[in-house]
């Protein structure tokens, strides 16, 4: 673990560096030759890179902040209900420069529902911070459908809700490259960036791109809604459970935007739903 005096360079401190898209962004900064640092409540099973600065933070802790921000001049942050506020008078304090905000591509919807409304008002809170920042605004996640992943190795048959309903899912590693680009160059302050990956696809077809890709026979069975409520409902809030429900049922039978954002951004198409798959092969086998 290096120290934050290492060289007297400022480090990028990432939030949430152990989930799908911030353990990306550690990467690829790493790999950019950056100095990281990365918060977790607990440092010890982070699992992160040895060069990476973990130290144990809390953003529902404001105390736990000033420390991880001494010698941070920028930051990816992953939004903790309730808690932009404290990160952010932490920052401004500590003379933090420059943030990327992961958001959502709810917050352009019309009208809002409760994830876009949330995600709106990390959104204002940032711009009030009188902090240079990026917000990062992707759809439906690739990573989501790991869920599946159970099923499909016991018996091969994914049970979901709206089957036919279209989304354009992204890789988290194209998300956190845009979140990088960000990060390390001035030119993208003030922008909101909405990201999709490069195809429109249902459930029953995403299905069936796994089975290829890992060379077996799947099977896509529809689960009525109220049963995925229930289902969902148990580790999700009833709010959230609805709101995503509600997307797909309006996204039946139609076909999801593709937007270019991805490429525009870091110069590279985004990555297909059969390259995702690959790289987590291992987790449907």
């Amino acid at each position: 673990m290096r120290g934050d005096r290492d060289g007297g360079t400022p480090m990028i401190l990432v939030t949430g560096a152990t989930g799908n898209v911030g353990r990306q962004v550690v990467d690829q900064l790493l790999e950019a030759g950056e100095r990281v640092r990365a918060t977790s409540r607990d440092p010890a099973r982070a699992g992160l890179p040895a060069e990476v600065d973990v130290r144990r933070a809390d953003l529902r802790d404001p105390d736990t902040l000033p420390a991880v921000l001494d010698g941070v001049d920028r930051a990816y942050l992953f939004p903790v209900p309730g808690q932009v506020g404290g990160f952010l008078a932490a920052a401004r304090k500590a003379g933090l420069r420059r943030i990327v905000l992961l958001s959502s591509q709810a917050v352009t919807f019309d009208p809002r529902d409760v994830i876009g409304r949330a995600h709106a008002e990390y959104e204002r809170a940032v711009e009030e911070s009188g902090l240079a920042w990026t917000f990062v605004r992707p759809g439906a996640f690739m990573a989501n459908d790991l869920a599946w992943a159970p099923a499909i190795r016991a018996d091969g048959v994914v049970r979901a809700p709206y089957g036919r309903a279209a989304t354009a899912p992204i890789h988290e590693r194209d998300i956190a490259a845009v979140a990088v680009r960000a990060l390390l160059d001035d030119g993208h302050a003030g922008r909101a960036y909405e990201l999709t990956g490069p195809e429109s696809l249902t459930a029953v077809e995403r299905v069936r791109l796994i089975g290829a890709s890992i060379g077996r026979d799947l099977r896509y069975e529809e689960q009525p809604p109220d049963e995925a409520r229930r289902q969902m409902a148990t580790h999700t809030p009833p709010a959230i459970v609805d709101a995503v429900l509600s997307i797909l049922a309006s996204a039946v039978g139609a076909g999801a935007p593709v937007l270019p954002t991805v490429e525009e951004v870091t110069g590279r198409p985004a990555a297909s739903y059969t390259r995702w798959v690959g790289d987590h092969a291992a987790d449907f086998r």
